[in-house]
């Protein structure tokens, strides 16, 4: 399996501290969010990270870490979507799944391993807001019927779509529509693989989203252990 992590973003939320420093780069307690994130990777063949702004710091980052060995970056030199990003790397992918994350928030190291157990699939979160998440809704045997982003009128708890995905080689194949907002969305991705064939929702027990500047100042004294 190969892992991909999407690190292309300006972080403009967590502005004035990404002026300078791109946000996977922001440091928790001592580490930047990057390094948490790819210490908590289970086994990989290759690591792929998708880069633009300020991508040379993330780089140098890379070449530093001592957790992945076999790595390369992508350049998205257009902001145009995850769904854009993901597909911009599989020139680099070599092998029959690959594991996708989000580059800004702390997951637990347990959780991806079950992740990677399933032949593709999806992690979930109880979200208390569901209105500001992407929303699963699962089939009886646990495998992902559609994702609604932002629905209205529902009870929370909801499970959310927390940004951590394993999809089989064959996703490369998929071509994606643009979206609303002119974006291709990695959702749309999902969507494809789930029609195709089961897709599993795997419950996360730990998720520290890092997407402004209190939840990042927050995290300074949060419980990190699980992404160890």
């Amino acid at each position: 399996m190969d892992a991909i992590i999407l690190a292309a973003g300006k972080g403009t939320r967590l502005r004035p501290h990404t002026e300078t420093v791109p946000k996977p780069l922001l440091p928790v307690q001592g580490r930047p969010i990057l390094d948490w994130i790819v210490g908590a990777l289970p086994p990989v063949e290759r690591l792929v990270v998708v880069v633009n702004y300020l991508a040379e710091q993330i780089e140098a980052y890379l070449a530093s870490q001592t957790h992945v060995t076999n790595w390369a970056t992508v350049r998205q030199s257009e902001p145009l979507g995850t769904g854009h990003a993901l597909m911009s790397c599989a020139a680099e992918m070599r092998g029959d799944r690959v594991m996708v994350l989000n580059g800004d928030d702390l997951l637990g190291r347990a959780d991806l391993a079950r992740l990677a157990e399933v032949p593709a699939g999806i992690l979930a979160h109880p979200v208390q807001a569901p209105k500001d998440y992407g929303i699963i809704f699962q089939n009886l045997d646990g495998t992902l019927k559609q994702i609604i982003e932002k629905p209205d009128g529902l009870e929370p708890p909801q499970l959310a779509n927390i940004g951590a995905y394993v999809f089989p080689r064959s996703v490369f194949g998929y071509t994606l529509p643009k979206s609303p907002r002119g974006e291709y969305e990695i959702t749309d991705a999902v969507a494809q693989c789930a029609a195709a064939g089961p897709f599993r929702v795997v419950p996360a027990t730990y998720w520290l989203p890092i997407g402004n500047v209190p939840q990042w100042e927050a995290a300074q004294t949060a419980d990190v252990r699980p992404a160890t």
